[in-house]
């Protein structure tokens, strides 16, 4: 544990940005909140509150924060957003990507509100967890989350009771079939937002407050369903890049084929090509991706997928003799090549490593049982996350940093959390060299630091 004699540069720094959302009081919560999430390792209320030897508080103060405290998290995200299109390196480009995806913040027990059984597909098993459905933005230089929203478990009685129907036997079952069937009627789909659902009004919101922004949207196997994909592509009117399973079919003349027989076909013909010294089906491309460069063997064409309609699909491969399993990719610009599918459907790979390094910056850490409070405190980590972000991307940080460690900063997400974890630890150690450059004995210099360590 470091103890902190003064909020780290990093907070002092970009805490202005977030001060017109807080009361005076909630505003040092705020600094407490943020500075102790990024440096302590504990990321629990009681964990952060033993940290400080400045600012030191009562933990309830802190607590307050996320239980009490009248900020609205609508104006929180805003600023947030606000500081990242202040910087050239993060604010969003013509050439970004948003994703969509969602991740598990398991937790041992039920004791929380909102927390279900849910299938955790990682350890192929259900776990007691909330869910977290993120839009998440990606280029070139940065990423970062723009919307995100937890999931609720569905309240059958309210269900029950908005679908005013009967059914015989198995009624949950009934009546979760009965939502899916109905969920699209005005008067049903206020009555329960699956992740579908939620994922839909987040790029909704995104469309609606940034109209002049044309970003093209990529997601995985699981949000790649007929409804979603044509929300996105007719109701919002985005390009999107989906992700297909082998089981998926595509319509040919001759009937309809799962897409693993039809790669395996067209694998078999690459390589008869390829023999007989024929245009092979299996282009080599090269994506650029984060500023390195990748290469695939794509096939890239227009083909009916089952359920889908008329779609772009690419079949990608990593090695050149097609030895490794196909991945399967769609889009709705028919005109779009392989090149550029693979770029977008590369950028949906962001938000699952902003889903690692968030969880270490205690995502997934709380012990608060009640949902507000849980929304807040994922909301205040978006915040560290996207302040790590906009450091790597900040001159005048950086060079005020550079001066006072003597070092060069230039790094991830992870490497700025660590910098700021030393800069934090130099704090310490000029405070106890002050302490002792003014006469007090080491003791002195010491008692508020160990107090503050051995204090529960």
């Amino acid at each position: 544990m470091l103890p902190l004699v003064e909020f780290p540069e990093l907070v002092r720094h970009y805490a202005p940005h977030f001060a017109h959302v807080f009361s005076s009081d909630a505003w040092v919560e705020f600094e407490r909140y943020i500075s102790g999430l990024i440096v302590s390792e504990n990321k629990t209320v009681e964990g952060i509150n033993r940290l400080f030897v400045h600012e030191s508080r009562n933990q309830s103060s802190l607590n307050r924060l996320l239980t009490a405290s009248p900020f609205s998290l609508t104006e929180l995200n805003q600023a947030r957003l606000d500081l990242l299109a202040s910087l050239p390196g993060t604010c969003p480009k013509p050439r970004g990507v948003l994703s969509v995806d969602d991740t598990l913040l398991t937790h041992y027990g039920q004791h929380f509100e909102q927390i279900a059984k849910l299938y955790d597909p990682a350890q192929e098993c259900y776990v007691w967890a909330h869910d977290l459905v993120t839009v998440h933005y990606s280029d070139d230089d940065t990423d970062y989350p723009l919307l995100f929203q937890l999931w609720k478990p569905v309240d059958l009685e309210r269900l029950e009771q908005g679908l005013k129907t009967e059914a015989p036997g198995k009624w949950r079952q009934y009546l979760l079939g009965v939502w899916r069937r109905k969920q699209n009627q005005p008067g049903v789909a206020p009555l329960y937002d699956s992740k579908l659902r939620i994922a839909e009004h987040l790029l909704q919101q995104w469309v609606q407050t940034h109209p002049g922004l044309d970003l093209p949207v990529t997601f995985d196997n699981w949000y790649t369903q007929p409804a979603f994909c044509r929300f996105v592509g007719q109701t919002l009117g985005l390009a999107f890049v989906g992700t297909l399973a082998a089981d998926d079919q595509v319509v040919l003349k001759t009937g309809v084929e799962p897409l693993a027989d039809f790669a395996a076909r067209l694998k078999a013909e690459h390589l008869e090509a390829l023999a007989r010294h024929r245009p092979p089906l299996f282009q080599r491309i090269t994506v650029s991706y984060k500023r390195e460069r990748e290469t695939y063997y794509s096939y890239c064409r227009t083909h009916r997928i089952h359920n889908f309609g008329k779609l772009r699909l690419v079949i990608n491969h990593r090695h050149a003799d097609l030895s490794d399993a196909p991945v399967f990719y769609i889009a709705n610009r028919l005109h779009w090549q392989a090149t550029g599918i693979t770029r977008i459907r590369r950028h949906r790979w962001p938000v699952e490593v902003y889903y690692e390094e968030g969880k270490a910056e205690g995502l997934d850490q709380y012990q608060l049982r009640d949902f507000g409070a849980i929304e807040r405190h994922i909301a205040l980590v978006a915040v560290v996350y996207s302040l790590l972000r906009a450091a790597q991307h900040d001159p005048v940080l950086r060079a005020r940093l550079q001066r006072e460690l003597k070092l060069e900063l230039e790094g991830s997400t992870a490497f700025w959390r660590r910098a700021t974890q030393a800069q934090s630890l130099w704090s310490l150690a000029l405070f106890i060299s002050a302490g002792l450059a003014q006469g007090q004995t080491l003791h002195q210099v010491m008692a508020p630091l160990l107090q503050a360590i051995c204090h529960a």
